[in-house]
């Protein structure tokens, strides 16, 4: 019967480093969660004077019922969802495919298409370019904007790469070949359904930044009833901030009325971030277990 090992006096304290080290990074990772819950529930005063630094002072729920009562968040919720939607289905209908092409040792002319994605990794042609570029095709004003520029990510698809290269063995290619199987064929029926752990990072990765995307809508978008979330959220701040410097030019009463809007408008900016960061945080523990088998993709070699 084996024993346990027993732990030296330096295992002892590399063991409460550790501890030590994850405590502060927990502690690092979730105080401004915490703060942001906290303070879309609280007076906006407590928040501005720093009286609620953690937990919440005189819970109120204005700043949610604001945000409820607001179409264009609503507007703006609608339109992330369709573009994060649409977007990510697209992204991973050009990663996966062309991920997987490229692994195939017997795909000819696998290395000089790569080199030539590798080179759109370090040389772009900028803002101005794209954007005469994006007016020229007629997708000014329109979701594909957004969509169709970032349609594949270089990254991505080396790591996808990597996956199919290191988890697909070439004896499935010779076996489902030697079975009449077509190449279409393997694809969908084999190689789909084995790749679940990187299309659940992939469409992770892309579905964030979808989510999180707001310069394009800036740049692209004329119609402010197209404008997604983030883009929505940004104008809130902005406006919070032109409140609050003119606050200083007006007589006390209306830099009173206007210090309180600036009030309500940081509460309603809380409620805001959190209701924008909810769905993310909803879907990520349904994905948290493909998530951690794509991220360790090449780290362990057997």
């Amino acid at each position: 019967m084996l024993t346990g090992i027993k732990e030296t006096r330096q295992d002892k304290i590399f063991l409460a480093l550790n501890y030590l080290y994850v405590t502060i990074a927990f502690l690092v990772v979730a105080y401004p969660l915490v703060y942001m819950i906290s303070a879309s529930i609280s007076n906006p005063k407590a928040v501005a004077s720093g009286a609620m630094w953690l937990f919440p002072k005189d819970i109120t729920f204005e700043g949610y019922q604001r945000v409820f009562q607001d179409t264009r968040i609503w507007s703006g919720y609608a339109n992330t969802i369709l573009y994060t939607v649409v977007g990510t289905t697209v992204n991973l209908m050009v990663t996966i495919p062309a991920a997987y092409a490229l692994s195939r040792r017997d795909f000819v002319g696998r290395n000089f298409f790569m080199g030539m994605f590798m080179v759109t990794m370090f040389f772009g042609g900028g803002l101005v370019p794209t954007y005469l570029l994006i007016k020229e095709l007629g997708m000014i004003n329109s979701m594909w904007a957004l969509i169709l520029p970032s349609a594949a990510s270089v990254w991505n698809i080396i790591v996808s790469r990597t996956f199919f290269q290191g988890t697909i063995p070439g004896e499935l290619h010779e076996a489902a070949q030697i079975d009449g199987c077509s190449n279409l064929k393997l694809f969908f029926k084999i190689i789909l359904p084995l790749s679940m752990p990187i299309i659940a990072v992939m469409a992770l990765f892309y579905g964030v930044g979808h989510w999180n995307s707001y310069f394009s809508a800036m740049i692209y978008f004329n119609d402010s009833d197209k404008y997604p979330l983030q883009l929505v959220l940004r104008q809130i701040l902005v406006l919070q901030e032109m409140s609050a410097q003119g606050s200083g030019m007006m007589d006390s009463t209306s830099a009173t009325a206007l210090n309180n809007k600036a009030e309500v408008a940081a509460l309603v900016r809380y409620a805001v971030i959190i209701v924008s960061t909810l769905p993310v945080i909803i879907i990520y523990p349904f994905l948290q277990r493909y998530f951690v088998q794509g991220v360790m993709i090449g780290s362990v070699k057997g």
